[in-house]
């Protein structure tokens, strides 16, 4: 986690955001390799629902995790695009599934607060924090949380 100090004085820290659903969520830039358009899975028997499948980034095989059915939310209807947010996890490489991407922000920690109790358990288990902003939060996820264990939670 890297944190830097803004010209008024303020501790602030990187995010990239990306949207799931009708929900903003970030994560520290730092664990953020890339950002990809949708790319296409093969599919793995008897995952964790929550695993979409495998992609190959370059030659490198990554494990697909999608952040709808991780975070307890309504699977899409159709094939709407996807993008994919792809974080590097204790030399682990896995790319996680999003609705949208947002933008990269700045954003001081002084004014970061707990998950309110109204955020679902299952989120909450997952988020490190959220910052108040016009129109709802921007829930900050804890990357380490986000890869299922091998009993799929």
């Amino acid at each position: 986690m890297a944190v830097s100090v803004n010209d008024t004085g303020r501790r602030v820290q990187r995010f990239c955001t990306f949207w799931v659903g009708d929900q903003h969520y970030g994560l520290d830039v730092e664990s953020v390799r890339e950002v990809l358009k949708s790319q296409s899975t093969t599919l793995v028997p008897a995952a964790s629902p929550t695993i979409r499948g495998l992609i190959n980034l370059r030659g490198e095989i990554v494990t697909a995790i999608d952040l709808r059915r991780r975070l307890d939310l309504p699977a899409l209807d159709g094939e709407a695009p996807t993008m994919n947010v792809v974080i590097s996890l204790a030399g682990e490489i896995v790319s996680l599934i999003v609705d949208a991407v947002g933008d990269v922000v700045d954003l001081p920690l002084d004014v970061l607060v707990a998950a309110p109790a109204t955020v679902p358990p299952v989120v909450r288990d997952m988020t490190v924090g959220v910052f108040r902003q016009d129109g709802g939060l921007l829930q900050i996820l804890d990357a380490s949380r986000l890869v299922p264990d091998e009993d799929g939670e």
